[in-house]
């Protein structure tokens, strides 16, 4: 299941709200929190049903591990941490990658050495896992205190909101959260609008740029134009920006509704002017996960220039693996890895030396729209000859502009650049605060992706896989 779909939007949610603020009346915290276990477990269910066993044996592991941490002699509790991590990494590494490492393997030795299986990948696993790695690791450094209620840890990782695709929230964020919370209308009336403004960056603007990103990218490279290369890359851009953040609002929105409040996981990322201040604005949860809990037990940046520039490439290029089980998301992440390596040295003081900022910004979208077409073709192959349409000028393909893109796509465009990047965060708060936006803009805004769902118009979800 879905935020955006009409089961979850006029079945799901409103039974589950009317449950829970019934309980938040007369019912205890604990009462509470059993309810959200149940219809998280409910959630999941309905989609994976069958991998419902192996949701609730990561958060067993996880449980188990942290009354290890916690009851062990201190010289055992770094073997606890790390049988707990590998075991953590041996579930991911099993329903991920296997396919990907026996291809690999198998096309080196021309053979068969690792036979094909029929592994389907577990909704939100990658989400899931390194949510519950957090919390062992955190316990270890005594960032948290050990959960020795199995129900209140498995409704940490479990909690459907941020199950399927994050943000990634660790423990100790939400751990005062989970025994004791307070609803008020504020914060329910702040969570349901932050909701409906990501259901229509969602359903409306990312939705509309799949279509059209979709027609791009499916064309041959004998079809395909320069100036459509380049706009199909804007267009994916875009896509995968209101996509994931506004799954990510729709969560946080959700988070607010049952009294929890998650950590931000965008801040304009497009408006950039390097790669590092990227990664601080996209995907904050797992920037910040993979710099806690990879980057500086590596040694970041305190080992000198060269250990400094390994550990981002290594950081990186599991950034990339993270994402997806193939060597185009391999070359992503080392891509990112390479620009960031490079603006710590020379490059990195031109861009700040630079007296046209609007260069920088420049820069950044463009290693940053290259490394898109590497994260969406399925194949290296598809890759290069699309940035070989990029790169080399074909005047005209075989399908003109207006045939490929719709007016309607075309009016979005002109109304998501703005909000992408190019209007301030200030400014957009600003909108937010127009008369009028809450009480006729909100409620349309919803409107309009209600008739769009029923319709049965196209919803993909591009971190939905992850």
């Amino acid at each position: 299941m879905v935020f955006a779909s009409m089961t979850f939007l006029w079945i799901f949610l409103p039974a589950t709200l009317a449950a829970y603020y019934g309980l938040a009346k007369w019912g205890k915290q604990e009462s509470k929190n059993l309810l959200l276990l149940f219809v998280s477990i409910l959630f999941y269910t309905f989609g994976e049903p069958k991998y419902v066993v192996l949701l609730v044996l990561s958060a067993a592991i996880n449980y188990g591990g942290g009354l290890a941490i916690f009851r062990t002699e201190e010289k055992w509790k770094k073997a606890a941490l790390w049988l707990t991590v590998a075991a953590n990494l041996l579930l991911l590494g099993y329903f991920k990658y296997y396919h990907f490492l026996a291809d690999t393997v198998n096309s080196l030795t021309g053979g068969e050495s690792f036979p094909i299986k029929n592994i389907v990948l577990p909704v939100g696993i990658s989400f899931y896992t390194f949510q519950a790695m957090s919390y062992v690791i955190d316990l270890y450094r005594g960032n948290c205190h050990v959960q020795k209620n199995f129900l209140r840890l498995l409704l940490y990782i479990t909690f459907f909101p941020q199950l399927i695709a994050g943000p990634i929230v660790r423990y100790r964020d939400i751990e005062e959260q989970i025994g004791s919370r307070k609803e008020s209308l504020d914060k329910w009336e702040e969570g349901l609008v932050r909701f409906i403004s990501g259901l229509g960056k969602k359903v409306i603007l990312a939705n509309t740029f799949a279509q059209a990103a979709d027609r791009v990218f499916s064309l041959s490279y004998g079809d395909l134009g320069t100036v459509i290369a380049w706009f199909g890359v804007l267009l994916y851009g875009l896509q995968i920006y209101y996509d994931f953040s506004g799954y990510s609002d729709m969560a946080i929105g959700l988070g607010k509704l049952f009294g929890f409040d998650f950590l931000e996981n965008f801040c304009l990322p497009y408006v950039s002017g390097s790669i590092q201040e990227f990664w601080r604005r996209w995907h904050i949860s797992l920037s910040t996960w993979f710099k806690e809990y990879l980057y500086i037990p590596l040694g970041g940046n305190r080992k000198g220039q060269l250990r400094t520039c390994v550990n981002l490439l290594l950081v990186f290029l599991a950034t990339g693996i993270w994402h997806g089980a193939g060597w185009n998301f391999v070359i992503w992440g080392l891509l990112h890895g390479v620009f960031l390596v490079l603006e710590r040295g020379p490059w990195g003081r031109v861009l700040e030396k630079n007296p046209i900022k609007f260069l920088n910004h420049v820069y950044c979208l463009l290693v940053v729209g290259i490394g898109w077409v590497f994260f969406r073709c399925e194949t290296m192959g598809e890759a290069w000859k699309y940035l070989s349409a990029m790169f080399s000028w074909h005047p005209e393909g075989t399908y003109g502009f207006f045939e490929l893109f719709s007016r309607e796509c075309l009016f979005l465009f002109v109304v998501g650049i703005p909000f992408a990047g190019l209007l301030p965060k200030k400014a957009q708060i600003g909108v937010s605060k127009i008369i009028g936006y809450r009480g006729i803009f909100l409620p349309l805004v919803l409107f309009v992706s209600v008739v769009l769902l029923a319709a049965g118009s196209y919803n993909p979800f591009i971190y939905f896989r992850f």
